[in-house]
């Protein structure tokens, strides 16, 4: 969410700037409490109180850094690909957490046996901010991992 030309943070890094600056202030002497330095961060970002910046903030969709459309490329199963992004969910039941369904440009073979082969071309998985599976092999590298 935007106000004037700037981008909003989240809630939990507007009250942490908040917590940040009053310590700043109290290290240079001068006291304040926390309800003060929330409203002096709602000024700093052109906001008439804190309440109104809380509103701001909080009426936003999560941020989800994962869009549907783009070309990423990454490993599965430790196999390289390459791939679209079909669907994009962010979960929350764990946050930070997405659902996301690739399309591979070449289907991967997610057997390792010579004498058998199972590719796939579509894939869905839960991956974390870093673009990683909870999930791992055995070997405990993670089944999906996507490179920026």
């Amino acid at each position: 969410m935007t106000h004037g030309s700037r981008t909003l943070p989240s809630l939990d890094t507007l009250k942490d700037q908040a917590r940040r600056l009053r310590a700043r202030l109290s290290a240079e002497g001068e006291q304040v409490g926390h309800s003060k330095s929330l409203e002096l961060i709602a000024a700093q970002y052109g906001y008439r109180d804190w309440n109104t910046l809380h509103a701001a903030a909080g009426n936003r969709p999560p941020f989800n850094p994962w869009m549907l459309g783009p070309r990423v490329r990454g490993h599965y199963l430790g196999q390289p690909f390459e791939a679209e992004i079909l669907s994009a969910q962010a979960l929350t039941a764990k946050a930070g957490h997405y659902r996301l369904t690739f399309k591979f440009d070449v289907p991967v073979d997610v057997v390792t046996f010579e004498s058998f082969s199972a590719f796939r071309r579509r894939v869905t998985a839960t991956i974390d901010e870093s673009g990683r599976t909870i999930e791992r092999t055995s070997n405990g590298r993670p089944h999906l991992e996507v490179e920026w």
